[in-house]
């Protein structure tokens, strides 16, 4: 008999198929596809990451409250508004309540007609909406599938997470040892990531996946930096839509983080990784399969886990 892992790998292979309609992309996809501009300077992608990533209350402020906001100018925000193609900032704002408000429709009573509950409930409430936004990102799964086959066929495969964000990463490559013959995780920057890193790229590895949640760290970005410059192509999971760590990466996945409480949740990003992972089991079911069977043979052999 299969175990559920086995199971579940042999059940929910992803598809490339489109059934019905295309939901409508969530609001934080449809403003990086509009900011997704390359000539825009460090003080507008502020204003592109801030607009991002608190689209429902940045779409009623006036040009003054926004370029408080940011710390930026308000002729800033005004030239921010042309670079992405509008009039000034009225138009761009107007544009920015026809994405939140769109949204709000589809989903009956919006926030201030909703009972809340405690600061608890509304962390979990922010972590749904991140879930809905990721859930309407994952409609189009072509790029998943891509990258899934891309992290499946490098050998090894380098999952690279530093300070708060190593959590995700030992996840991930936990889960990624199961079917993958080498993984090798890098929690540790300077110049042990350095080692790390290098050595990947001369036993024949072709990507990194790399991890960077909030607060994001320096050593991140150079460690990203060290992957492309030794030849690694980097796919990142993070909550940044903008910036050097996603101008560096070859592929980015942005979802939200819970940030109602002192720390961070991750919700959508586990989910991604478990997409993710989903996509490196579908890329070679055959080597899925074998590993798994022969990883339940050790365990059963070894007793590693309790009899539920």
């Amino acid at each position: 008999m299969p175990s559920p892992q086995q199971a579940r790998a042999q059940a929910s292979a992803i598809t490339s198929a489109k059934a019905g309609q295309e939901p409508e992309p969530s609001p934080t996809a449809q403003l990086r596809a509009l900011f997704d501009r390359p000539r825009l300077s460090p003080g507008q992608r502020r204003i592109a990451q801030y607009l991002i990533e608190h689209i429902t209350e940045a779409a009623f402020l006036s040009i003054t409250d926004l370029a408080d906001r940011v710390g930026v100018s308000q002729p800033s925000v005004t030239r921010f508004a042309s670079a992405v193609g509008f009039s000034g900032y009225p138009a761009l704002r107007e544009k920015l309540q026809s994405i939140t408000l769109g949204t709000r429709s589809g989903a009956g009573a919006g926030p201030a007609e909703e009972f809340r509950g405690n600061e608890l409930q509304a962390a979990v409430d922010a972590e749904i909406e991140n879930l809905e936004n990721l859930r309407r990102d994952l409609a189009d799964t072509d790029r998943v599938i891509e990258v899934g086959r891309a992290l499946s066929a490098s050998t090894p495969l380098t999952v690279l997470g530093l300070r708060i964000s190593v959590s995700l990463a030992e996840y991930f490559a936990y889960a990624a040892r199961r079917i993958h013959p080498d993984v090798r995780l890098v929690t540790l920057g300077g110049s042990v990531a350095y080692d790390a890193l290098l050595q990947s790229r001369e036993a024949g590895g072709t990507w990194v996946l790399a991890f960077s949640m909030p607060r994001h760290a320096q050593e991140t970005l150079t460690a990203v930096r060290v992957a492309r410059s030794a030849g690694l192509k980097v796919a990142l999971i993070t909550d940044l839509a903008l910036g050097p760590l996603v101008d560096e990466a070859d592929v980015t996945f942005a979802t939200g983080t819970g940030s109602r409480l002192v720390f961070d949740s991750y919700a959508a990003p586990g989910v991604m990784c478990a997409a993710l992972l989903q996509a490196m089991t579908d890329a070679d079911p055959e080597r899925t399969q074998a590993r798994l069977e022969g990883y339940e043979q050790v365990a059963d052999e070894h007793h590693f886990f309790l009899r539920d």
